[in-house]
């Protein structure tokens, strides 16, 4: 079955998912990033089919379709139903070569045999950013410590858990898990401690409030590396809302399974717990042998699935920098399956 225009009917498991995608729809927004660097390393040509696994606003999605038409088709998912909503507006003119599903690609493979898409794939992009919406003064989803808002921090309204039911509901020790495993916060039990602290008095249901917790630390004990104060709590939320490192190790495998030889997998990370996460599997799967070198003869029986096309990281240029800051950490890292 060939890629048609198709907005899945996917079903709901809340009742907010129509709100959900009206309240954000109108101002979706998102600035892709490394958009060159990823044209050049996927190279995708006319007729070919692509992947785009996180979807956003479409802007890569757009570029990818320029280069392949007048034939070649683009499969599109995001968790967020506004985000489907507002690439399906901006990608309209191709609306006979592109299929968009709300889902996380951490379903594509039961996607792919599920709705028996045939796809002769020639690449799949992989974006780990959050969209420039997201961090807007429109969300109301709590992504940015700047703006009050609900402590939501879900992609898409397909998951339970959300900053909120975290911050008043997990253990001291939990939370300083969470902070200190996904925020890499040198002050993570002092934060779980003031959380627990606050919580008894009232519970912590927006921004504002995490960040009087957050202040009221900063006061005793600074931050040493410049950062503000609540970025990296917001990040290690975000992170544990979403489940993002699990489902990122998880998904790396069954992406390159659905590759063919000669397909290729472009990665763009934000932060240094994905990219290591990314550089790692990479490594691992363009070895032949993973036994420990002391072992004289190879018992693994591993051979490599990958080549890996940038030896050093991609970042982006400093003209990209200057016109999109939230661009600065990015990190892109591409293979290609042999």
């Amino acid at each position: 079955m060939p890629l048609g225009h198709e907005l899945a009917s996917v079903s709901s498991r809340h009742r907010d998912e129509a709100e959900w995608k009206f309240n954000h729809i109108m101002s979706y927004f998102h600035q892709p990033v490394l958009l060159g660097e990823v044209l050049e390393y996927l190279q995708p040509k006319p007729n070919q089919n692509f992947i785009d696994c996180t979807v956003g606003g479409g802007g890569h999605a757009e570029a990818i379709l320029e280069k392949t038409s007048p034939r070649g088709k683009l499969l599109g998912l995001d968790r967020d139903p506004a985000a489907i909503a507002a690439s399906l507006k901006r990608l309209n003119k191709y609306k006979n070569r592109i299929t968009l599903i709300q889902d996380s690609y951490k379903n594509l493979d039961k996607i792919l045999y599920g709705k028996r898409l045939f796809l002769q794939l020639s690449g799949i992009l992989l974006d780990l950013g959050i969209s420039s919406y997201q961090v807007s003064i429109e969300d109301q989803r709590g992504f940015s410590f700047r703006k009050e808002a609900p402590l939501d921090m879900r992609f898409g309204p397909d998951g339970e858990l959300t900053a909120e039911k975290i911050l008043n509901n997990y253990s001291e020790k939990k939370l300083t898990e969470i902070f200190k495993k996904f925020g890499e916060e040198p002050r993570a039990k002092q934060l779980a401690k003031q959380i627990i602290l606050f919580r008894k008095r009232e519970p912590i249901r927006t921004t504002s409030a995490l960040m009087g917790t957050i202040k009221k630390l900063s006061a005793i004990q600074s931050c040493s590396d410049g950062l503000h104060p609540a970025t990296r709590v917001f990040q290690a939320l975000r992170i544990a809302v979403n489940d993002e490192l699990n489902v990122l190790e998880e998904s790396l495998p069954k992406l390159l399974k659905i590759l063919p030889v000669g397909g290729r997998l472009a990665v763009i990370s934000f932060h240094s717990l994905e990219d290591r996460i990314v550089k790692q599997y990479f490594n691992q799967e363009s070895k032949d042998c993973l036994c420990p070198k002391e072992i004289p003869v190879c018992r693994c029986s591993h051979q490599k699935t990958v080549k890996i096309l940038n030896k050093k990281v991609i970042i982006p240029r400093p003209e990209e920098v200057r016109k999109n800051p939230r661009s600065r950490s990015a990190k892109l890292r591409v293979v290609e399956r042999i």
